[in-house]
């Protein structure tokens, strides 16, 4: 199983932009998954997680600005960001906790991280 997140890039502030998070392999369910962006010096944060029903949650800081959604079909999550701030400029990390089979138990996977940059 692998997941290849893609979208980031260079954008001014008050611009938008949309990560993408691809999961491939053998993947029975995706239960759970998310967002976390590390800024430079910086602590890893919780952006934002999505329940398999498509439930998000979001961070204080990013409430109300980024949306979180999934295709099932695809085995893709998204987040849209929009009104991007400085602020917002980090790696972006994707998660999942899915499982490979019926009776195999949850796993918790990450992708490689993509660069969101946030002019002022």
């Amino acid at each position: 199983v692998q997941l290849q997140a893609s979208g980031g890039g260079l954008v001014q502030a008050g611009g938008s932009l949309r990560l993408s998070c691809a999961a491939s392999g053998s993947i029975f369910s995706i239960n759970f998954a998310g967002w976390y962006r590390q800024a430079p010096g910086k602590q890893r944060e919780l952006v934002a997680t999505i329940t398999s029903s498509g439930t998000g949650n979001y961070a204080d800081s990013v409430k109300g600005r980024f949306t979180i959604f999934r295709d099932n079909a695809k085995n893709t999550m998204y987040l849209q960001m929009n009104s991007l701030k400085p602020e917002d400029t980090a790696v972006y990390y994707c998660y999942a906790v899915l499982r490979v089979m019926a009776a195999a138990p949850n796993g918790q996977y990450w992708g490689q991280g993509t660069l969101v940059t946030v002019s002022s």
